[in-house]
């Protein structure tokens, strides 16, 4: 049966005043019917304090994703989890369900969840941000019961990342996944995360190498969407995206 019409609408709060490779990337990997409806923030830095300018304005974003009847709100942005922690970021999902009726996530939970769901609690982590972002990523991620076995970075800041080419993002994927996951035999999943980060392709070129599932923001995100959603999905998603979109 052809679908005509979206049968789900996933709302997405991204940290940037445009949507580029969020959107281009995730009507790739959804399946036929799913809409993604984008609004923005517009953060500033990798800080916890341009993190907190943009807080009022989320409030604002959830609103408007309401009015506009999605199915589920999602806040992109894995930075932005990371420099609240997660209790302070739980406490904000809270009452936005509270405020909007509706189920509220981050990238960031969605990550966790999948992984729970893949039963993986060793992983290893590959990023194109600095330290001290890795470093509050990793925190966050061990207060959710996940161990960070080893991170490999290519530390940027995150003027630096909108202007990378996805061509040189995708290759960066290849090369950062496969030399963690290398690294760390033991790690039972590689967690690649950033909305910026054009890495889908890489997805399955490194699944099929090392035998590890890969996780993207997109790919956890609509996971998660479509998890929930259950007895509403009216299409699958392509298995060849790899292992977390072949779990739904």
């Amino acid at each position: 049966m052809s679908i005509i019409s979206p049968w789900y609408q996933l709302g997405y709060v991204i940290p940037h005043l445009y949507t580029d490779l969020d959107a281009y990337q995730f009507y790739r990997i959804a399946p036929e019917g799913m809409m993604l409806v984008t609004t923005g923030l517009n953060l500033a830095e990798y800080s916890l304090a341009a993190v907190e300018r943009e807080l009022p304005a989320l409030w604002d974003r959830f609103d408007l994703l309401a009015k506009k009847k999605v199915d589920r709100i999602s806040l992109s942005g894995v930075p932005v989890a990371s420099a609240l922690g997660r209790k302070k970021m739980l406490e904000i999902l809270a009452e936005a369900r509270a405020r909007t009726e509706l189920p509220c996530d981050t990238d960031l939970e969605a990550h966790i969840a999948t992984l729970q769901h893949l039963g993986a609690t060793r992983i290893a982590l590959a990023t194109r941000w600095p330290e001290a972002v890795n470093a509050a990523l990793t925190g966050y991620l061990a207060e959710a019961g996940i161990e960070v076995l080893a991170c490999r970075s290519r530390g940027r800041s995150l003027a630096q990342n909108k202007a990378s080419s996805a061509a040189d993002d995708h290759q960066l994927a290849i090369e950062l996944g496969g030399q963690v996951l290398r690294e760390t035999p033991a790690a039972q999943a590689l967690l690649m995360p950033g909305g910026l980060w054009y890495a889908i392709h890489a997805v399955p070129l490194l699944e099929a190498e090392h035998g590890r599932p890969v996780l993207l923001n997109i790919l956890s995100t609509t996971w998660a969407a479509l998890h929930a959603a259950r007895d509403r999905i009216q299409r699958r998603p392509d298995p060849r995206w790899g292992r977390v979109l072949a779990s739904v």
